[in-house]
């Protein structure tokens, strides 16, 4: 039996990576590990995070049609490697695919059964203080993904699901309800 693909994305600052790290823990789930053009940030490994890229090497791999999706967000490329994820769905495994929306409706159109999960806060205000109780991105960088995120909350409605992340916990165990239904 086929593992269960399951898409989580949302606004930067919504907590859809705090939330999948937990889930995957506690579920044994594969979450897949994306590339990227952007810097690592502090703290951030090489494999585990993601996978750091250049530009060119990201691009030789769009060539190749190694990605199973790809977008440019905040003006660096970020993409699933297909082979990780075909292989662990074959095994019978589910995965957890945390990408931006672009990605996310990509993803769905090659897999129709793949279960989509869209997070975000209350409203922007919290999105705004999460971003900058970051203290990663410059301003220029903060403004940027706030107005993107206004962008992405008009394709919610494209989601099997929505998850209004205001506790971890209980975010935790709404996806954890979704993936097991």
């Amino acid at each position: 039996m086929k593992g269960k693909l399951i898409i989580v994305s949302g606004p930067s600052g919504s907590g859809k990576s705090t939330v999948t790290k937990i889930v995957k823990d506690r579920l044994n789930i594969p979450l897949s590990i994306s590339a990227t053009t952007r810097k690592p940030r502090e703290g951030e490994v090489e494999g585990i995070d993601y996978y750091f890229l250049s530009e060119d090497e990201f691009k030789r791999k769009i060539s190749n049609d190694e990605f199973y999706e790809y977008a440019n967000v905040h003006g660096n490329y970020y993409g699933t490697l297909k082979k990780t994820v075909e292989e662990n769905l074959e095994k019978g495994l589910n995965v957890i695919l945390e990408i931006d929306v672009q990605g996310a409706l990509i993803a769905k159109d090659k897999k129709k059964d793949a279960v989509l999960v869209f997070f975000k806060t209350k409203d922007t205000k919290i999105l705004e203080e999460r971003l900058r109780g970051r203290k990663t991105d410059s301003e220029e960088v903060i403004k940027k993904r706030l107005e993107n995120a206004l962008k992405e909350l008009e394709f919610e409605n494209k989601y099997d699901y929505t998850v209004i992340n205001e506790d971890i916990e209980d975010s935790c165990q709404k996806l954890i309800e979704i993936i097991n239904e």
